[in-house]
Order: structure tokens, then sequence, then C-alpha cells
């Protein structure tokens, strides 16, 4: 018999959900054929399954000790990095995420955002590897691979599940900064509908609502105009669609400086050639949170900023935007 006790980043999820995450190489029909012989109970008492895990629950599962090494698997451990967290409480953290890093695998190979928080994680005691057999850190809004900055975390099921839903509710600002080509002088909120080819994974702006298209939304705002004609803009962030700034930014005539699916090319030769620029200028800034915000109460009203990485502020040097209105 095996006795787990369910740690408060473990509470809020689904008893299910739970058995499939420990028992990770069972079939979802063998852990219910389980529940219902009560070979697994919650609290000594039969269970189906749906019910929710408050921490100091018991789970009991009546199996022998080949049954549960069968069943449970080997635990992947996280990787090593150093991260720059700016900012972590007890539910959630924030890291400033360096272009060149995924947020998530794309490939089952692939090391990502999640593989190192996962590391540090262990590495600060916040986890063990015990605790990874039913719960694995995950990351709340995706970056793409060459934007840098903020990504939100969950360090528990209950911080993931409120992170997710502050996202889904919008009921955050999101701002970028962002280097793009020519002058800007006046602040603008467009809209339009992005389509996406997934096997490019390249994304067209419409005008018009297609078949298979989403609406999006951004604002911005002119910080700065460098001395040789390009802007830094402030972007709001009103809707979260895949290469939304890059691609409606590009729409307007006025693309990201370094974005080599959406940009100028010539433009971002000059850059490369002058600075070393491989990668778009853009830079997930500041996450402001509501002071309404109930359920993660170390965020309400908080703002959350990542520094600008220091490429960026040697462009920004280089052209002579010092003084910035943020």
């Amino acid at each position: 018999m095996k006795q787990l006790i369910i740690k408060e980043m473990e509470s809020g999820q689904r008893l299910d959900k739970f058995l499939g995450k420990y028992l990770k190489e069972a079939p979802k029909s063998f852990i219910y054929k389980m529940l219902r012989k009560k070979n697994i109970t919650l609290n000594g008492k039969k269970a189906d399954g749906s019910e929710k895990l408050k921490t100091e629950d018991v789970v009991k599962l009546f199996f022998s000790e080949e049954t549960l090494e069968k069943f449970c698997g080997q635990v992947k451990q996280g990787e090593k990095t150093a991260l720059d967290i700016v900012y972590e409480d007890e539910q959630v953290l924030f890291v400033n995420k360096p272009a060149g890093m995924l947020s998530q695998k794309a490939e089952k190979e692939d090391v990502s955002l999640v593989e190192y928080l996962t590391g540090y994680l262990l590495e600060t005691g916040s986890l063990t590897k015990e605790d990874l057999r039913t719960f694995r850190p995950g990351v709340c809004n995706r970056l793409d691979r060459n934007t840098s900055g903020l990504v939100a975390a969950g360090k528990t099921v209950q911080g993931l599940q409120e992170l997710s839903r502050c996202f889904q509710e919008r009921s955050m600002h999101k701002y970028y900064l962002t280097l793009v080509k020519g002058e800007i002088r006046e602040a603008a909120h467009i809209k339009g509908y992005l389509w996406k080819d997934e096997k490019r994974n390249k994304v067209t702006l419409c005008s018009r609502k297609r078949e298979g298209s989403l609406p999006i939304e951004t604002k911005y705002e002119p910080l700065a105009v460098g001395d040789n004609g390009d802007t830094l803009l402030k972007v709001q962030l009103l809707t979260g669609r895949s290469h939304q700034i890059r691609s409606h930014l590009a729409g307007t005539g006025h693309p990201v400086i370094g974005d080599f699916k959406y940009g100028d090319a010539r433009v971002n030769e000059k850059y490369c050639q002058k600075y070393g620029v491989q990668y778009q200028l853009l830079h997930a800034w500041k996450l402001e949170f509501p002071k309404s915000e109930k359920r993660l109460e170390n965020l309400a009203g908080k703002e959350v900023t990542a520094p600008v990485p220091d490429l960026f502020q040697q462009v920004l040097k280089g052209i002579n935007i010092r003084e910035m209105k943020l």
C-alpha cells in the first residue's frame, strides 16, 4: 500500500488528473477501475475521480510494489541554467526570458524554459524529485523563441490555474517594447484579423474576417524616434495571438527591426552588420495586475517588469535614444 498526502502545490486539481500524473504509465481505464474497486481511496472513502483535492487529503493506493513501479515510470529531472527571476512568491514566479530560449518544447528532444524552471525549483528546494511525479511547473504565456521578456509561471497547481485565468480573462495589462522601421509620431489603436498557416508557422494579416481567422487588437505609443528615423514603441497587447505584434506592425509598414520573417530584409541586414542583431527587437516588458485581483493577493495592483536586454539597449544608444517616457 502506498499513501500519498496532498501538498499545497498539488491541491485544486481533480483526483483523476492527479492519479494520471502519478500513474503516468497506466491506462485511464485501469485508474477508473481501481477507483471503482476501492483499490484507490480518498480520505479512506470510495472516490470516482472527479473530487477536487485539498491540502492534507490522503490518497491510498492498494497496489503491490511491482504494480506501482510498472505504472509510475521514471521521473524526468530538470535542466540547469542561470535564470533571471524578476519576481517570485509561494505560488508563482516571473522570468525575464532571453531571446533564443523556447518557452515550451516544440519537439520531444527540446530543452525549454519549463525544464530550466524545474531545475531551478529543485535546486532551491521548492520542489523535490518525488513532487515531480504529480506536479510539474508550467508557463502561462508563450513568447516566440526570439522574443525576450516576461514569462509567467506557476509553482503550484493553483498558481498555474489562477495565472492562466488572468491571461484568459485579460484582466491584466500586457506591454511590450519594440524598435520598428520608420518614423511614428502618433499613438494608435489598430484592429484586424490573423490567419495562420500552420505548415509554414506564419500568419497573414487580413482587414476582413475569413474562415479560420481570429480578431486582433493592438495599441501602440511612440516613445522616441532615433536619429536614423526608426521608432521605439510601447505596445499594449489587447489580444494574444501568435506573432500578433510582429505581423500587425509589419502590416502598417513599420515592421519590427530584426524580424526575419515579417520584417524588411535590407533594414535588418543593416542592423545585423552594425550591431549584430540576429533576432527581433521585441521585448515583453511589463505586466500590470488589477487592484481587484483577489485569488493571487500578492499580485493585486502590482507591476512586474523585465529589464531590456543589453543588445537592445546598445542599439537604442547607437541611434541616440537614451531617455524614454515609460
